[in-house]
Formats: structure tokens, C-alpha cells, sequence
């Protein structure tokens, strides 16, 4: 077996259903050349069997059984300290990889050296008909993403910071020697998201869409449950943290206030409108004066 350039790390907890289309969008990727560490995060489904089985029959894969739930961010740290390819991505285990998006993401990392490269996405959403139907690429991620660069720092693409997701991308091993998720809360991708960029010598932006993101028809996803008071203070924290991770970068900082006010602020105001508990429209109220407050330094 040629020795594998990626590690893919899958995290899932109660994705039963969606297993089987995440594991096969890896196998039937173009580029073969990878191994795949499947992090059963304390499921109380088949979810740790499907994985277990997978491992069974496909030495590329490698099954993970945390002992209790510990959330996305403990799940992917703990495939971290697994790594021991030059490459490492992500996938959750209710999401898809496009065929291509590994030998696209890898061979422009292989051609130019940068750090990490940033894939475009789409979102999966559930028809009545128990389908889906695969979505645009929005542009915001399209903004991210398109058209192609190569070797490119944050200063010269501050739209780069409304990609804040842990998938589509590819990074360099060496990436990740010092950098992990929070543990303990949600939306954790997403000041890993910014640390990335900051810290990064040089990346590369690719507009394929490389993931197909699924929201699921029982609401279960997080970004359905933002009408729960904890789930909006994990919110509004991740996107606070990540803006003062951009401080000292004043124009990708403000690129990020703007689409928070453009695309996250009006939706949650909506909820928070005719929410009834007063704590939800007063803890959005200080997030959105702490942002027109809020100056680069």
C-alpha cells in the first residue's frame, strides 16, 4: 500500500444515516492516497458500528470510540494526535467530499507550497421526498474562494475569513503543531478558522466545490438549533474570539464585522424578536454594540 499523504479526520456522533454516503464519498475519491481516522464521539446509534466496520474492511480507515460525548471540537483533537501524514483534512460524518476534492486540494498544496488551501462548499438540504437537493455555492463562500489564488496572505484576501468551517480545506501537517479546537462549546471551528489565517506564511483559495454540507431533517444540525439561549451564546463567543484573533489585520477584520452584520445578525435578530426569553434579545443586543463599538488596533 502506498504510503498515504492525507489523514482525513471524521468526526460523528448519532449520524447513523449519513455514514454510509460520508464513507463512500471517501472511497470514491480520484486520489486514493489517504487514511481516514473515524471518531465515534459517545453516539448512542450505529454509529460507532458503522465506523468499526468500515475499519474492518478497509485498512485506510482507523475507528475511534471516545468513552462519553465530548463535542466536534475534543473529537477532532483527539484524531490530531493521530496524525502522521504530511496532510490532514477534515470531514464530518453527515457530510459528503465531492470525488475530486482531495487530489484538488492536495495537488495545489503539492504545486505550491502553501500552508493550507481553502475548497468551496455547497449545503445539502432535505426535500419532502426524503432527498436532497444540493444547493449554489453562496457568496460569501464563494468571496472566499473564487476565483483561484495561489501564495496569498490575509492582508491581500481578508474576504478569506467568512470561510469558518474546519472542512474544505486541506492544511500541512505542520499546521496543526501548535493549534487545536476548543473543547466544550459549539461553533469551536471557527476561531481555528481565523487562527489559521493569521498565522499562516502564505495560502491558496480553490472556487471547486470540494464538500457538500447536509442539514438534516430532524433539525438536529447546530446552525437549526439557534433559537436555544446556549447555542446563540456559542455563537456570538466563536465570532467575538475570531474577531479579536483578526485584530492588527484591520481590513480582514472588517471584512468579517461586515458579513456578520450582512448574514448572521438579521437571522438571529429575527429569532430573538419574537423569542420568550428575554436573555436571547439582550445577549444578542451587547454582541451587536460590542461590534459597532469594536476598532481594530
Amino acid at each position: 500500500m502506498t504510503d498515504p499523504a492525507i489523514t482525513v479526520i471524521v468526526p460523528g456522533l448519532d449520524v447513523a444515516p449519513y455514514v454510509p454516503a460520508a464513507l463512500d464519498s471517501l472511497r470514491n475519491q480520484t486520489r486514493g492516497d489517504w487514511r481516514a481516522i473515524l471518531i465515534d464521539d459517545g453516539s448512542t446509534d450505529q454509529t460507532g458500528h458503522l465506523f468499526e466496520r468500515a475499519a474492518a474492511r478497509d485498512e485506510r480507515f482507523r475507528a475511534l470510540r471516545l468513552p462519553r460525548t465530548r463535542g466536534l471540537g475534543a473529537a477532532r483533537n483527539a484524531g490530531l494526535q493521530l496524525v502522521t501524514t504530511p496532510f490532514v483534512g477534515f470531514l464530518d460524518a453527515d457530510d459528503e467530499f465531492t470525488p475530486s476534492a482531495l487530489e484538488r486540494m492536495i495537488g495545489t498544496l503539492e504545486h505550491t507550497g502553501s500552508d493550507f488551501v481553502i475548497g468551496a462548499y455547497t449545503r445539502l438540504r432535505p426535500q419532502p421526498d426524503g432527498t436532497y437537493l444540493d444547493g449554489p455555492v453562496q457568496p460569501w463562500v464563494a468571496a472566499a474562494t473564487s476565483p483561484e489564488r495561489h501564495r496569498v496572505t490575509l492582508d491581500e484576501h481578508p474576504a478569506a475569513t467568512g470561510s469558518i468551517v474546519a472542512w474544505a480545506k486541506v492544511s500541512r501537517a505542520r499546521v496543526w503543531d501548535e493549534l487545536r479546537f476548543p473543547e466544550g462549546r459549539l461553533y469551536e471551528d471557527q476561531v481555528v478558522a481565523q487562527r489559521m489565517l493569521v498565522s499562516a506564511s502564505v495560502f491558496d483559495t480553490i472556487p471547486d466545490v470540494v464538500v457538500r454540507w447536509r442539514m438534516r431533517p430532524d433539525g438536529s444540525s447546530i446552525t437549526q438549533r439557534e433559537s436555544e439561549l446556549g447555542v446563540l451564546r456559542d455563537c456570538l463567543e466563536a465570532m467575538s474570539e475570531g474577531l479579536d484573533v483578526l485584530r492588527g489585520h484591520s481590513e480582514a477584520r472588517q471584512a468579517r464585522v461586515d458579513l456578520i452584520k450582512e448574514m448572521d445578525v438579521p437571522r438571529l435578530r429575527t429569532i430573538a424578536d419574537s423569542h420568550p426569553d428575554l436573555r436571547y434579545r439582550e445577549a444578542l443586543d451587547a454582541f451587536e454594540g460590542r461590534l459597532d463599538g469594536g476598532r481594530d488596533s
